[in-house]
């Protein structure tokens, strides 16, 4: 099998911003649009439901994805009352369809990468690699079960309703919280492990798919 991670310590910005902008742009989108198809036009009002990367950037975050390899977009406003149903439902899938994305995007440029190396040339398939390296960050990042991050609101939906609105709480203290986690380095030693393992299960799907192509 090609070699899917040859390229990824590149500090090539003309790969690197690409990769991070498609993996943020369609990572809001995708909350965005399952919100909307919920019955809650808030993201679509705002004009969140679009493909423009300026909608969806927030400087700081695009600064830190450049330097430190993840970082985060403008949340998407989403109003869960007008949500038709479940409400805690429409929040867990509107908090999963982005790492969900993610995980897609990942997987489709993997593919790209085994089964079309040579059509692809040097710089598209080192672009595929950076592409594939950031959707699995920003996956597993935004997983992770912390407020405002996307994991807290999959991980509130398994939680009774009032021990859900106690945890919802934390929300406020979530900036510091990650702020701590990534300047005494325990950040990456969290993800690390998690990164790992979404490589090692995006990379027996490839397998399958192509039959070790």
């Amino acid at each position: 099998m090609p070699n899917l991670f040859g390229q990824f310590a590149t500090n090539d910005l003309l790969l690197r911003i690409p990769a991070i902008l498609i993996a943020i742009v369609l990572h809001e989108l995708a909350h965005g649009y399952v919100a909307y198809r919920l019955g809650d036009d808030t993201a679509k009002l705002h004009g969140r439901l679009t493909l423009n990367p300026i909608k969806h950037i927030d400087p700081l975050g695009l600064l830190a994805l450049v330097l430190f390899r993840f970082g985060w977009a403008k949340p998407v406003p989403v109003n869960p009352m007008n949500f038709r149903g479940d409400r805690r439902r429409g929040m867990f899938l509107v908090g999963l369809a982005g790492p969900v994305t993610n995980f897609i995007l990942a997987l489709l440029s993997a593919l790209l990468i085994v089964t079309l190396p040579f059509q692809l040339g040097g710089l598209g398939l080192a672009l595929m690699q950076q592409v594939l390296f950031y959707n699995v960050i920003l996956g597993v990042f935004n997983l992770l079960p912390l407020p405002p991050l996307d994991g807290s609101k999959v991980f509130s939906y398994f939680l009774p309703a009032q021990t859900a609105y106690q945890f919802s709480r934390l929300e406020q203290y979530g900036p510091l919280v990650l702020i701590l986690l990534i300047f005494t380095g325990t950040l990456w030693r969290i993800l690390g492990p998690l990164i790992n393992g979404a490589y090692a299960v995006i990379i027996t799907i490839v397998s399958l798919l192509t039959g070790g192509f």
